[in-house]
Formats: C-alpha cells, sequence, structure tokens
C-alpha cells in the first residue's frame, strides 16, 4: 500500500504517492476525497490470496484454455 499527503505548495495543493507528486488541485478538500476514492478503489481491486496447492506459483490446473502437450508416439 501506497502512502499519501497532501502537501500544499503556493496556492495548490499536491497530492502525493510516497515521493511521487501525481496530482495537483486548487482544494485541500477535493484533494482529500481523491486520496480516500483512490484508496478505496485500490483495497477494492485487491489481487486474491494464491491457491495453497501451489503458494507462490499461479495454477494453471484449472484453466480450460491450458491444452497438455500430445503424448509421444515412437
Amino acid at each position: 500500500m501506497k502512502i499519501y499527503s497532501i502537501v500544499r505548495i503556493g496556492d495548490e495543493y499536491v497530492v502525493r504517492a510516497g515521493e511521487t507528486s501525481i496530482l495537483r488541485v486548487a482544494s485541500r478538500r477535493r484533494a482529500a476525497q481523491l486520496v480516500t476514492d483512490a484508496v478505496e478503489l485500490m483495497d477494492s481491486q485487491a489481487t486474491p490470496p494464491l491457491s495453497p496447492q501451489t503458494p507462490g506459483e499461479p495454477s494453471t490446473a484449472c484453466d480450460p484454455g491450458v491444452i497438455p502437450d500430445p503424448p509421444e508416439v515412437s
């Protein structure tokens, strides 16, 4: 998760993610609302945990689009 902050620079408010400036707005309230919305969207887009059978590796066993190699014919 990123750390968001709002910094006032002149007459504008700058929304920052970590050390990166990502957005400038005129209203502090609007900046705060945008940060809240971004955090909620990122939380809703969180990736599901990996399957316990294969930790660290994505599973292709259940993928119907994966076709196994045909057996070799001698």
